[in-house]
């Protein structure tokens, strides 16, 4: 079981990540409505897993992958969107996410990319 935090600023996709997570026997410890939100309870809950949308209010996604990184270079973040649009996709992975998923979410993709992005072994 992983420690989850969700961040996107729609409760109704906040509501369905939680759920999708809690049928794969993952623990939501924090939900987050912006980036800045993000990095306080990435901060504070240390997460072994991050979901980051990346269109928010405030700070969006991006700001909040590369604050994160720099808080913690180990961060395992997926970002998600439903903008499937490649140039997002690889600017993302660039700045350190693991794995990108598009909305809305298929339950057993959703898992199958958490689980592998939890396998993975850290990179120092």
């Amino acid at each position: 079981m992983a420690k989850i935090l969700i961040v996107d600023d729609a409760k109704f996709m906040r509501i369905t990540l939680s759920n999708i997570l809690k049928n794969g026997n993952h623990e939501v410890v924090g939900e987050a409505e912006d980036g800045q939100q993000a990095i306080t309870l990435y901060k504070e809950q240390q997460p072994d897993l991050v979901t980051m949308d990346i269109t928010m209010p405030e700070m969006n996604g991006m700001d909040a992958l590369k604050e994160i990184m720099h808080i913690d270079s180990n961060a395992k973040v997926i970002m998600c969107s439903a903008m499937g649009q490649q140039k997002l996709v690889v600017e993302a992975i660039e700045r350190g996410a693991k794995d990108f998923l598009v909305k809305p979410f298929d339950e057993s993709r959703v898992l199958e990319a958490i689980n592998r992005v939890l396998n993975e072994p850290y990179v120092k």
